[in-house]
């Protein structure tokens, strides 16, 4: 195969995404996009967490995890209490600063047959049982609004709680107190595999672009929630073609996710593992229209290395988090 220069027009499955870099262009001396490897490496590092910060949301999610495995277990035995982070902390997916950590607690089985002999909505009043157990000794302990989730607020982040059981599939029921309460089976594990699956096939760059799009939503407020970022750009790069490079193409990746976001407007994701729907809506879409409309401009610019323009305009993506000029 021949060297195929990156402005060359093509087209793929999405019809949208065009003009990607050589194959091989990266390998040789080029004399345009000078600014875009450095800028993403910076911008991704900036969005990482820090050793400090790691280690504060594991601490505290040992914390709780040890005061529910005392009051459940009766000990508190063993390297790891039985629970685990989920969310993007299962998927490594968090960005700084974090905000929450998200985790499931194995309860023992006899603690959901005790609950099933009971009448009225059980699901909310394990969930309550948990909020007292944690309650005693974290003040800061509530059940959030949507009544699946245990929170025990810290100056530095929160830590979410799910108490679940294990079911005979090797998934987990949860407790949901909506509509007088049921339990709902859950996978968490397989969307983490699902996640690593497809970062493993493009040498890693599925996080750095979920990343990079979460933090989009959190800047610009878009309706769109993160797990549905992560399951899309787990969807998006392996299927691109050229998925696998380096963040010499981290403004295309940036560019054609936002293609590829536009064309699930108004449809549905599986979740993996459950194989549940989640509607994606379209109330994001105008947000999603806007970030594209900038980051076209900003691949031209960063074409002609016009860096300072370039990042002129992935800050009206991503706020001042990416860097305006880098050092070349």
């Amino acid at each position: 195969m021949g060297i195929i220069d990156r402005d060359t027009p093509q087209c793929c499955e999405f019809c949208a995404l065009y003009n990607p870099r050589a194959l091989h262009s990266f390998e040789r001396e080029v004399v345009v996009w000078i600014g875009v490897r450095q800028r993403f490496n910076e911008f991704v590092k900036d969005l990482e967490l820090t050793a400090d910060q790691w280690n504060d949301g594991w601490t505290k999610h040992v914390n709780v995890g040890r005061t529910l495995q005392k009051a459940y277990y009766g000990n508190t035995d063993g390297d790891f209490h039985p629970g685990f982070c989920v969310g993007s902390w299962g998927k490594r997916t968090q960005m700084r600063p974090p905000t929450d950590l998200d985790a499931f607690f194995v309860l023992p089985p006899e603690v959901k047959l005790r609950f099933d002999l009971r009448s009225g909505n059980i699901q909310s009043a394990l969930l309550q049982e948990v909020k007292e157990v944690l309650g005693d000794k974290f003040k800061q302990t509530r059940i959030r609004g949507d009544g699946q989730v245990v929170e025990v607020a810290f100056n530095t982040l929160t830590i979410e709680i799910v108490p679940v059981f294990r079911a005979s599939t090797g998934q987990f029921w949860m407790p949901d107190t909506n509509g007088g309460g049921r339990w709902k089976i859950t996978d968490p594990i397989a969307q983490i595999n699902y996640i690593d699956g497809a970062d493993t096939a493009v040498n890693g760059n599925v996080r750095p672009l979920a990343k990079m799009m979460k933090l989009w939503a959190r800047e610009r407020q878009v309706p769109i929630k993160s797990f549905a970022i992560e399951l899309l750009a787990a969807q998006f790069l392996p299927a691109r073609g050229n998925g696998g490079y380096d963040a010499y193409w981290y403004d295309y990746y940036v560019r054609d996710f936002l293609y590829f976001l536009l064309g699930k407007t108004g449809s549905f994701i599986e979740i993996p593992g459950t194989y549940d729907s989640y509607f994606l809506g379209k109330e994001w879409e105008s947000k999603a229209r806007a970030a594209l409309d900038a980051a076209n401009v900003a691949c031209h610019y960063e074409r002609t290395d016009q860096i300072v323009a370039a990042g002129q305009e992935w800050q009206k993506i991503f706020g001042s988090r990416i860097p305006v000029d880098v050092a070349i």
